[in-house]
């Protein structure tokens, strides 16, 4: 799994560089609509899922957990897309249950990956600040647009950061992994 993790970890560093674009330009317009908001939100979990099936599809073994996160950012996206007049709530729950599902998935991959990468807690750090924050967000429903904005540009930036220093760790792994698989 590792090797197929190191071939493709420009995959990893894609969703980490979609993640910070989407946390600069949250930042950038704190003011903008919560209509805007929802369907920046829904491209960008649409965007992210689809690259996270595609690196489940590329990976053998624990393909499992990359597809589970990429279905439920797809499912999260069209929702959001599909229903934009939707209330403040009903984003804050979709992006909330999509963080928690989605930290929950990271977190166990990490920790199945311990054995095999020794800096597989990118991805334990990246899943728990997930989880912390899908759960920050469904018990506090009533914060304001300009909180869930700024929380949510936030949260992508060290999200992003964190994937794509992860994706540098697999690519400097894969001549190790290449040299010990020979």
């Amino acid at each position: 799994m590792v090797e197929l993790l190191t071939r493709n970890w420009w995959l990893v560093a894609l969703r980490g560089a979609l993640a910070v674009i989407f946390g600069i330009v949250t930042l950038a317009w704190p003011g903008m609509t919560l209509l805007a908001l929802i369907f920046l939100w829904g491209f960008y979990a649409l965007v992210d899922g689809i690259s996270s099936i595609a690196l489940g599809a590329a990976v053998r073994g624990h393909r499992w957990s990359n597809v589970l996160i990429g279905v439920v950012g797809v499912l999260a996206g069209l929702v959001a897309i599909m229903l934009p007049g939707e209330t403040a709530v009903v984003l804050l729950v979709i992006i909330a249950v999509w963080a928690i599902v989605a930290g929950v998935v990271q977190v166990i991959a990490g920790f199945a990956l311990r054995p095999a990468m020794p800096h597989a807690w990118f991805l334990v750090v990246t899943g728990a600040l997930t989880l912390i924050l899908g759960v920050v967000l469904l018990l506090n429903p009533g914060a304001g647009a300009l909180a869930l904005v700024t929380t949510i540009g936030v949260f992508a930036l060290i999200w992003g950061v964190s994937l794509i220093l992860m994706a540098f760790r697999l690519r400097g792994l894969r001549n190790n992994v290449v040299e010990g698989a020979a």
